[in-house]
């Protein structure tokens, strides 16, 4: 699996944002990369 076509800038926002270390986020299949940040999301709409 190859790692995402996203910047840096874009993997340590998203790091910072779901809590997760960059390399996981660089990783990490598409879907569920959408799935997290719509979950993330959700919990900040509700707050």
């Amino acid at each position: 699996m190859k790692p995402l076509q996203i910047s840096a800038e874009t993997a340590k926002m998203l790091a910072e944002k779901l809590k997760l270390p960059i390399e996981q986020i660089m990783h990490m299949p598409q879907h569920i990369l959408m799935q997290k940040m719509l979950d993330a999301d959700k919990k900040t709409t509700q707050e």
